[in-house]
């Protein structure tokens, strides 16, 4: 997603993509600063959360006053509540001085742009567990899933079933009483780690 706002003939593209690691956020800077080589700067700020809650944040000023471009556009996107997110705004100078100030208003406008334009998607951490169980037992995961609401994201079949399944904490504790009455205790539920889902 993109957006471009003009400050007294300065041009600033905001460009901003959802990231699932600080490696594609820094890919991604870096993938701008390739397409706009031509460009005075290309500031950049990302925020990445992690299965475990844990939250990277960054940003680059490139060559701008301190705490002028980079600072303020990160700001943005924690006032905005967004995570797993990296925006690089580029600025083409357009000859006229904007002072500190006219920077942080227009690297912070243009990331606010930005966000407007943007579908957001609401993200939540989910656990991510496998099931492994017989293929009348499966039947009866499939079921469980369309009433209670979590997600089965991978199935592996062979002898047995063996699907991945996605569900926050309240559904864990029903999927797995359900599943133990369904098939007599003939199911293991072994909880993966955590991932984010869309909700």
């Amino acid at each position: 997603m993109s957006a471009e706002l003009v400050e007294k003939k300065s041009r600033f593209i905001a460009t901003m993509r959802p990231v699932g690691s600080e490696e594609e956020a820094l890919a991604f800077v870096a993938e701008m600063k390739k397409k706009y080589w031509d460009a005075r700067h290309n500031c950049s700020a990302y925020l990445v959360l992690d299965g475990q809650e844990k939250i990277t944040e960054k940003c680059n000023d490139d060559g701008e006053p301190s705490r002028t471009a980079g600072s303020p556009m990160l700001e943005v996107l924690k006032g905005a509540g967004l995570a797993n997110v990296a925006v690089v705004v580029t600025r083409y100078f357009g000859g006229i001085l904007l002072g500190t100030g006219g920077l942080v208003r227009a690297y912070s406008g243009a990331v606010s742009e930005a966000i407007e334009a943007a579908d957001i998607v609401t993200m939540k951490l989910m656990n991510r567990v496998i099931v492994a169980t017989d293929y009348n037992g499966y039947g009866r995961l499939q079921y469980f899933a369309s009433n209670d609401g979590f997600k089965i994201t991978d199935t592996d079949f062979s002898d047995t079933v063996r699907a991945i399944v996605l569900c926050d904490d309240i559904q864990l504790g029903s999927l797995t009483k359900k599943m133990t009455d369904a098939t007599a205790g003939k199911c293991s539920i072994e909880i993966q780690g955590k991932d984010f889902c869309e909700i």
